[in-house]
């Protein structure tokens, strides 16, 4: 499965380093494998599809 960091809910903007960072803490090998773009399978990887939260509300 592949995953797509941008459409990641976990993927945000961060003021502080003025870029995009995964929110989850991630150990070293995931690390390395985010920042080279070479991430697979994230076992943090959910959708950010604002619908999904509300129709489980509904």
């Amino acid at each position: 499965m592949a995953v797509n960091c941008e459409e990641c809910m976990h993927y945000a903007y961060d003021d502080e380093y003025e870029s995009y960072v995964c929110e989850m803490d991630l150990d070293q090998d995931e690390m390395e494998q985010f920042l080279r773009g070479t991430f697979r399978s994230c076992p943090f990887y959910e959708p950010g599809d604002e619908y999904t939260i509300v129709r489980k509300q509904m």
